[in-house]
């Protein structure tokens, strides 16, 4: 029977049907098959209890003000201040490019957001220096994966309420971790721009630095506002996501004028579209999360590796990296997180893992997940956005996965480099 149902969600899937009709599908197949005690009524009721955390209201917040600064003047403005650090080195262009999907993530928290910002300006630039389309395209779109570890993120914010760990920590966690894979990047775009002889370009004077600098300053205040803010007690999570919607409309509004009032109505359709999907989403992988559970499902799948584990630590964060990875490629990162959290919960109390830590490997395993074949949603961005074929968009990604891979096994044999900002604020 648990074939029959694997067989039905892959058939919906490869039919084209949006991952919620094969979730909805499948929660049906387990309840009218007598896989599970519970009925359709409680189903709902699990839907409407996983879209009821005062906690998600953050994510509609986040993702209008990152459309709203997607618009604006704040992506070319924290470009500029990057390029003017780094111009100068070898491969100072790609490497401009991944800094700034690292910055603009700190800002807009939406990995989707930062294809359309950054992939826009930067690809046309690289192409004109010499790199290869499929090297710009695959640099693009996994650099803007550091936009799930790098605060705000909404990977971040499902995972707590999912776990119920604080938000504040799990931003502070994912700093290091997203300059880590930022690090990595830099390198293979040295090394890279090195091995074909492309010259850095001119070295930037320090006027152009500080006038650069005094042009993003406001910019930068994003996740001076939403990491301390948060994590200062200042307020909640929701509360900064609220005062991200008001400081991006006070700058691109106000103070820019490239966003008009006219522009917002729009902006606020595709933002509430977005969030439409992402809270179905949620509500149906929470009632399919439960009929999994209630069904026996996971103890049939993992129990037995859960139970050879024991509290092996490393043992126990292979696994789940591996099981979020292979998830992530073909389902919705945020799916993903719904259904598999609450099955490792288990294993994560019993291994005594941090699940802050535990929240940050999750979150990268999404990040991968969003730009590996064959479903990652970056990929489809920028076939949208560049309108290029599918697979000239993917064959430049082996090398960053394996990067971000690398990252994983890092992370998870050096917990520290994940725990150490959170806990400074706990002494």
């Amino acid at each position: 029977m648990l074939i029959i149902l694997a067989l039905i969600m892959l058939l919906l899937l490869l039919m084209g049907y949006p991952m919620m009709v094969p979730l909805a599908v499948g929660t049906l197949f387990m309840m009218f098959t007598d896989m599970t005690f519970f009925g359709p009524d409680q189903a709902v009721t699990w839907m409407i209890t996983g879209v009821s955390s005062w906690v998600l209201a953050a994510v509609p917040m986040f993702i209008f003000a990152a459309d709203i600064l997607t618009k604006g003047h704040t992506a070319n403005r924290l470009l500029d201040l990057v390029d003017t650090f780094v111009r100068h080195l070898r491969g100072g262009l790609p490497i401009t490019t991944a800094a700034s999907c690292a910055v603009f993530g700190a800002v807009s928290g939406s990995t989707q957001a930062t294809v359309v910002a950054m992939g826009g300006p930067m690809r046309p630039r690289l192409l004109a220096r010499g790199y290869s389309d499929k090297f710009a395209l695959a640099l693009i779109i996994n650099a803007s994966d550091i936009a799930l570890l790098i605060p705000p993120s909404i990977g971040f914010i499902v995972y707590g309420v999912v776990m119920k760990t604080s938000i504040g920590d799990l931003f502070l966690a994912g700093i290091l971790p997203g300059l880590l894979v930022l690090l990595m990047f830099s390198a293979y775009c040295w090394a890279g721009a090195y091995l074909k002889g492309i010259e850095p370009e001119p070295r930037a004077s320090w006027s152009e630095r500080l006038r650069a600098l005094r042009g993003a300053a406001l910019p930068l205040g994003f996740p001076v506002l939403v990491v301390g803010g948060i994590y200062g007690g200042w307020f909640s999570a929701v509360e900064a996501s609220a005062i991200a919607v008001a400081y991006a409309l006070l700058l691109e509004v106000v103070i820019y004028r490239k966003v008009k009032i006219r522009d917002l109505g729009p902006l606020a359709l595709s933002s509430g579209m977005i969030t439409a999907v992402v809270f179905i989403l949620v509500a149906i992988g929470a009632a399919f999360s439960h009929t999994l559970g209630t069904a026996g499902i996971p103890e049939q799948l993992l129990g037995p590796v859960i139970d050879s584990i024991g509290d092996n630590q490393v043992a126990a964060l292979a696994l789940i990296a591996v099981s979020f990875f292979i998830g992530c490629m073909f389902v919705d990162p945020i799916v993903v997180i719904l259904i598999l959290v609450p099955i490792f919960k288990p294993l994560i109390q019993a291994a005594g893992l941090d699940p802050v830590h535990v929240g940050v490997i999750v979150t990268l395993q999404a990040a991968i997940g969003s730009a590996t074949p064959p479903f990652g949603c970056d990929i489809f961005t920028a076939i949208a956005v560049f309108r290029r074929p599918y697979l000239e968009v993917i064959r430049g990604t082996p090398p960053f996965i394996a990067m971000l891979l690398l990252a994983t096994v890092i992370l998870i044999l050096f917990p520290e480099i994940s725990l150490w900002l959170p806990s400074l604020g706990g002494e």
